[in-house]
């Protein structure tokens, strides 16, 4: 069976890094999905920074909100997917005012079937902190934090990252 790889952490915690570390070991055909927006200068550079971080065996897709079709789509054609990051995603939907809850069910029952790829998904852990002041501050963390659990519960294994550090969660511990 293939495996589905949650990698939780807070910001800057190095998620991405050791998502990247751990889909890079699979071998075959390599997709990077990433859900950012270059909305202006400064993330325009971090998403330039992070293709150069990229060897050029991954094959790149930029989708901001169609991720479940995108995944059922490409899922065959590859051994491993890396998703980064669903904080975005769920950011991206909600300032659209898009249905989230449709969204999101789309999206477990994408990563759930049987496709042979390996998926390894990168999002924050947002449950740790203050309770946001704002009403979508608030809707953003219940939303983020019940997708991060409807993921946890379909995926094989999970780490939480702080400081730099994987600490796995769910899975057989090596």
């Amino acid at each position: 069976m293939a495996k589905r790889v949650l990698i939780l952490g807070g910001a800057r915690s190095g998620k991405s890094a050791f998502a990247l570390s751990e889909a890079s070991i699979v071998s075959g055909n390599k997709a990077f999905v990433a859900t950012a927006e270059a909305l202006d200068d400064e993330m325009s550079a971090r998403i330039a920074r992070h293709r150069t971080e990229r060897a050029d065996m991954w094959d790149t897709f930029e989708e901001p909100v169609e991720l479940p079709s995108l995944v059922s789509r490409i899922a065959p054609d590859y051994n491993v997917i890396l998703i980064d990051c669903l904080t975005l995603w769920v950011s991206n939907i909600l300032l659209r005012q898009l249905p989230f809850d449709r969204y999101s069910e789309q999206f477990v029952k994408a990563i759930s079937h049987k496709a042979p790829a390996d998926l390894f998904i990168v999002s924050n852990e947002v449950g740790m902190g203050l309770v946001p002041d704002t009403a979508i501050g608030r809707e953003f963390r219940d939303n983020l934090g019940r997708l991060n659990a409807g993921i946890a519960a379909v995926s094989t294994d999970v780490y939480f990252m702080a400081a730099g550090i994987p600490m796995k969660i769910k899975g057989e511990i090596q």
